[in-house]
């Protein structure tokens, strides 16, 4: 077992490169890439204004994604040189995921909606796709009346899900915004989605200490997975979809069989 030392505040988010020589890590200490083998640290990314909240190797390797206070950054995973800041959010963006090409990237944030005559007004949920290379915003979709806490594109990168505290996961067309599903069957605050390797199903975390599968095409729910006695954060599909790993509050990893869900 490798432990990471060099870390003084919490860590809200690990990736590893493709090649698996390198882990990133995003939290507290701000973004910070790892040799995966002996846990050197190669690099200190200190561009966020506060914490980063997540962090996402490109699917070449070359480059890193965060995002946090001060927006979504995009570095060069080599030398940490700074690359891009997208600045279309206008707080803290939360999540972050490169499109399997590598072309394009999904961030996630919140914004502030006041109607005529509302003092303090509520949160509402933004997805934003951009241009990876050009750090051009092509899309933007609002349809959760919540902050969003996850997204991810479908392997062929035609759909985009994401998962809100408002409790629902919805799927959009990744091109025009169009939304095709709105799954709806956690009973609190959905924390992650992820997309099957097969691009078949959709796994979704929550609150409520459960894990469910989806039918990515029509919306059906397919499993819920029952073990966990806390709120599970986050999920993913072994890469031949039999299986499925979550995390919890409750301070364990559990690994499921996912056969049932075919």
């Amino acid at each position: 077992m490798l432990t990471l030392q060099a870390l003084t505040r919490e860590v809200t988010s690990v990736c590893f490169s493709p090649d698996g020589k390198r882990l990133a890590s995003a939290g507290g200490d701000g973004v910070k890439v790892w040799d995966a083998a002996n846990g050197q640290n190669l690099l200190s990314l200190q561009g966020h204004t506060d914490q980063a909240s997540r962090v996402c190797f490109s699917p070449d390797g070359k480059r890193l994604a965060s995002a946090g206070w001060g927006g979504l950054k995009v570095w060069d995973a080599t030398n940490g040189q700074e690359t891009f800041t997208f600045r279309g959010h206008t707080s803290l963006v939360r999540c972050v995921c490169f499109s399997l090409d590598g072309n394009r990237l999904a961030s996630a944030s919140w914004y502030l909606v006041k109607m005529p005559g509302e003092a303090s007004g509520k949160m509402s949920g933004e997805v934003k796709v951009w241009d990876a290379a050009r750090g051009q915003e092509l899309l933007t979709v609002r349809g959760h009346t919540h902050e969003v806490t996850s997204v991810c594109f479908s392997p062929d990168g035609k759909r985009l899900a994401s998962s809100s505290f408002d409790r629902t996961i919805k799927v959009w067309d990744a091109a025009s915004g169009q939304e095709l599903l709105s799954l709806q069957g956690h009973s609190h605050g959905v924390t992650s989605v992820c997309f099957s390797p097969d691009g078949m199903r959709l796994a979704s975390t929550c609150w409520d200490s459960v894990v469910k599968v989806w039918d990515a095409t029509t919306g059906q729910e397919l499993l819920t997975l029952k073990g966990h006695t806390s709120g599970v954060m986050s999920v993913c599909f072994s890469p031949d979809c039999k299986r499925l790993a979550s995390a919890s509050d409750d301070r364990t990893v559990k690994v499921w069989d996912s056969a049932d869900a075919r």
